[in-house]
């Protein structure tokens, strides 16, 4: 299955393994690595003349990017005109690597200061050439080296080969059927860029045993990919007051966000009352654009998963929230 956005979760724990060695602080400048970003102007309002551009108050640290409030945008086509900026610059174009996505960024505007809001990004698609720069490999080469591998996920990766195109699934969307085959799109082949905010397909039992990682405090089956500590960090809220709730767009998905705060790559439950369906405070994961989701609830020792490949994600079934209400329900102490 196409995971998507659940990729992000994944990227965010290559870099914490690496931060965990020591080559950089989560408030180290991100252009202290990625010195084609050191120069990004920040776009303060729209004019009639068109963007007003300033410099940036601080620079972007590593934290940031984790958090996605570096101030990038995505790249919709039909968004502010910042995105629309980024839409038009291809930068994840399936031909285009990682370097020449961050080459084409540097020229772009933030779409705000960083710090100011959270706002969901290409904040971890930088985090995966951060990673190459550091580790001085191709990025899929260290997630196979790195966390395929040792928690034995062999299904998990940026393209499915020949002899596994049979069982990728197609993507439905309501009216139309099947939108998205294996026969006509980039995910049965090998491509240019390694998307760490949403390029990995996986399967259910692949995407668990990371899960059960993070679960078991960075360790599974004797190979440990990060310290207790570090997982503790990575799943506690990180914004501040003035960016809560964080919402990740149109009203039909606030439920996603509402009563959550967000960690390093995770969204993490402050408020089961602001929810409105069951749960567990403390509880930490993320969703995925066809409809993926999982969660890990660390009261109940419980891990939540499922993997249907439809699309629009969440706004046409309340599949997130049925499927979390049977599963709270279905506990007998």
């Amino acid at each position: 299955m196409r995971i998507y956005s659940m990729t992000k979760p994944i990227t965010s724990v290559a870099v914490l393994m690496l931060y965990e060695e020591g080559h950089f602080q989560l408030d180290d400048p991100v252009a202290r690595f990625i010195p084609e970003l050191a120069e990004m102007k920040v776009c303060r309002e729209v004019t009639a003349d068109g963007l007003q551009l300033v410099e940036q108050e601080q620079a972007v640290t590593i934290r940031d990017l984790l958090l996605h409030m570096s101030g990038l945008p995505y790249d919709s086509p039909a968004g502010s005109p910042v995105e629309v900026l980024y839409h038009q610059a291809e930068l994840t174009s399936s031909d285009r690597t990682l370097q020449a996505m961050v080459q084409a960024l540097g020229k772009l505007p933030l779409a705000s200061q960083r710090g100011s809001v959270w706002r969901y990004s290409l904040s971890t698609d930088v985090l995966g050439y951060l990673v190459e720069v550091i580790a001085g490999i191709p990025f899929d080469a260290f997630l196979e080296q790195r966390i395929f591998k040792p928690l034995g996920m062999p299904d998990t990766g940026f393209y499915v080969p020949l002899e596994k195109h049979e069982r990728l699934a197609s993507v439905y969307w309501p009216g139309l059927g099947r939108v998205d085959t294996p026969e006509v799109n980039h995910y049965t082949q090998p491509h240019q860029f390694l998307a760490g905010g949403a390029g990995l397909v996986s399967t259910v039992l692949d995407y668990l045993r990371f899960a059960q990682m993070l679960l078991n405090g960075g360790e599974l089956d004797g190979i440990r990919l990060l310290g207790r500590k570090t997982v503790e960090l990575m799943t506690v809220n990180h914004l501040p007051s003035h960016c809560l709730p964080f919402r990740l767009g149109p009203p039909e998905v606030d439920h996603l966000t509402l009563g959550h705060g967000f960690g390093l790559g995770v969204r993490v439950l402050l408020d089961a009352t602001q929810v409105g369906f069951l749960g567990s405070e403390g509880e930490f994961g993320w969703s995925g654009a066809a409809n993926t989701a999982f969660w890990v609830d660390p009261k109940e020792e419980m891990i939540c998963l499922f993997m249907t490949q439809f699309m629009p994600a969440f706004v046409i079934y309340p599949v997130e929230r049925q499927f979390k209400v049977l599963a709270y329900q279905a506990i007998v102490d």
